[in-house]
């Protein structure tokens, strides 16, 4: 029996580290989803394929070979982990992930890596589509303002220039849209566990998440 976690929550919220952190202490495999559709973003955009031309982003995907190693995206051979972390790729992503043959695509390719391995993923439709079956599941969250500084002190300290405002327009943004699309929209499944982390440190979160997957695997003798 494989185990599965599910994080699922808005952009900002700390998902991808706590995810991360999670997986190593766990030896589990990190799958980061949202990474997965910032790669098709930014592949669009490097050649020109807009997100209205479904069936040229489609084709564009299903071209690309996308692993990770470690911490790392690798897209036909090409280390794209800090690229596709940029501002443009991040003002994008919604439209490209908000389309369904895309989604259907990747979901695919993702459940097939969960019936492998013991796996992590974060994203916006984990606990509702792509470990739906899952039971270990949580929505991680905060509050937009809390959100913008995190990432507006990550991209500070790594000498870009941004402002404040237009992050947090940003992320209202993103959650409008996220939320809103017709297709596997960003919602708290049923049975997840909601953990608002506005006032809550990344240990405080880890230790919460870590504390529901030991009681699993002691009652489910999960080796």
């Amino acid at each position: 029996m494989y185990i599965s976690v599910a994080i699922d929550g808005p952009a900002g919220a700390g998902k991808s580290t706590i995810a991360n952190i999670i997986a190593n202490k766990f030896d589990l495999m990190y799958i980061n989803t949202g990474s997965m559709y910032r790669a098709v973003t930014l592949m669009a955009l490097r050649n020109n394929v807009d997100f209205t031309d479904v069936k040229s982003v489609c084709n564009l995907t299903k071209s690309l070979e996308m692993h990770f190693e470690g911490n790392s995206l690798i897209v036909n051979g090409e280390d794209v982990t800090e690229e596709i972390r940029n501002t443009t790729v991040s003002n994008n992503v919604s439209n490209y992930a908000a389309i369904p043959e895309i989604r259907e695509i990747l979901v695919k390719l993702q459940q097939d890596m969960s019936n492998k391995y013991n796996v992590i993923m974060d994203g916006r439709d984990i606990g509702t589509v792509v470990l739906k079956n899952s039971p270990l599941k949580f929505f991680l969250t905060a509050s937009p303002e809390e959100r913008a500084k995190r990432r507006y002190e990550e991209l500070i300290e790594k000498g870009t220039s941004v402002e404040y405002n237009n992050i947090l327009n940003d992320i209202i943004k993103r959650d409008y849209i996220d939320s809103n699309r017709a297709v596997n929209p960003l919602k708290k499944a049923c049975d997840s566990i909601e953990i608002d982390s506005s006032k809550l440190s990344i240990n405080d979160v880890i230790e919460l998440i870590s504390n529901y997957i030991e009681d699993y695997i002691r009652k489910c003798n999960v080796n």
